[in-house]
């Protein structure tokens, strides 16, 4: 009785265990994919920056500026959706 008592303790454990590691490569595939996700968003943020705003700026511009900043924010806004 003892023994067998030893060997649900041991099966109960070793199930602990498993799905304590699935949860641990869950949880890090999850953070993997925002980091990719939050780095995808920067690179298309500084393309609409450098499509959208940089030349207005640059050259002082600011009908254009206020013009293109809505269509910057929008653009951000729809990104981050």
């Amino acid at each position: 009785s003892s023994a067998h008592n030893v060997e649900e303790i041991w099966i109960h454990q070793l199930i602990e265990t498993i799905e304590f590691v699935l949860g641990t490569i869950s949880n890090t595939a999850s953070y993997l994919r925002l980091w990719a996700l939050s780095l995808a968003h920067s690179q298309l943020a500084e393309v609409f920056y450098d499509k959208l705003l940089k030349s207005e700026i640059d050259e002082k511009r600011y009908f254009g500026i206020v013009f293109m900043l809505p269509f910057f924010l929008c653009a951000h806004f729809f990104i981050l959706l």
